[in-house]
């Protein structure tokens, strides 16, 4: 598995205190904390050297978003799509996680919470694992039937964090419509790259380092109405400075300087 994986725990990790994840930096095994370390500093050197805001502000947002939806109904089953190293289902008591993602990513991840587990960093969750390619159409109409029978009924909180801009566009929507079917009141979250957002400077210079680092560059940018769901969802947008409005109290970077990612939030 490519390090490039445990990027956004190293981004997660260095701003903590903003993100709440504090787990971040235990996914990354110890023999992989250099080699993390300096890819995200050749990152911020070549790209921009922000990317631990942005990803401490989404993740934030999430947290907070999630942490609102279990006090309403404390049965809320948590799903994660494209969930990497995330710690969601560790960071708030939910009484049943989903996480899916790359069946590599999926191995390295019950691995490392088994270590996890045994070194006592983190409880025992009812957190199930489930390999697919949300790129993939037919896996994804696959999830939507797994998933509503593993929510056996109950409303189910959908995140799809940092993951819709790299998938086709049809199967953003496919994402949202899966949270619309099984939220039942719960929020489906989905952090993306508004429409018209491609020649933003930073991700242009993202682009360039994808590219040196054989990583697919493909992307989509997307619309509110986009990510609904369903006609009439209600959906809340936060762009990145309003994201640091709301946690920080000023803007410190303005948007032209961050990866442009809005979090939008469906009920």
């Amino acid at each position: 598995m490519e390090i490039t994986a445990y990027l956004v725990n190293e981004s997660r990790a260095r701003l903590a205190d903003l993100s709440g994840d504090w787990l971040a930096a235990e996914w990354i095994p110890a023999h992989c904390r250099p080699d993390v370390e300096q890819l995200w500093q050749e990152f911020a050197g070549s790209v921009y050297p922000h990317d631990d805001l942005v990803v401490a502000l989404r993740g934030r947002c999430v947290l907070d978003t999630l942490s609102h939806a279990l006090r309403a109904v404390p049965d809320t089953v948590l799903v994660v799509l494209g969930a990497g190293f995330s710690s969601y289902p560790w960071l708030l008591p939910f009484r049943r996680s989903v996480e899916v993602d790359l069946p590599e990513i999926v191995t390295a991840k019950q691995a490392r919470a088994a270590e996890l587990r045994s070194a006592g960093k983190i409880d025992d969750r009812d957190v199930t694992y489930l390999s697919a390619d949300l790129a993939d159409e037919s896996q994804l109409l696959g999830l939507a039937e797994r998933v509503p029978a593993l929510a056996a009924g109950r409303p189910a909180a959908v995140v799809a964090e940092g993951v819709v801009f790299y998938l086709p566009a049809a199967a953003a929507t496919t994402v949202a419509r899966l949270g619309a079917a099984v939220g039942r009141g719960a929020p489906t979250i989905i952090s993306y790259w508004p429409a018209g957002a491609a020649d933003h400077p930073v991700l242009t210079a993202q682009r360039e380092w994808f590219r040196r680092h054989a990583v697919p560059e493909n992307a989509a940018y997307h619309s509110p109405d986009d990510l609904s769901g369903v006609p009439g969802r209600r959906i809340r947008v936060l762009a990145p400075e309003q994201l640091e409005r709301k946690y920080l109290g000023e803007v410190r970077v303005p948007e032209n300087e961050l990866i442009p990612e809005y979090v939008a939030v469906a009920r």
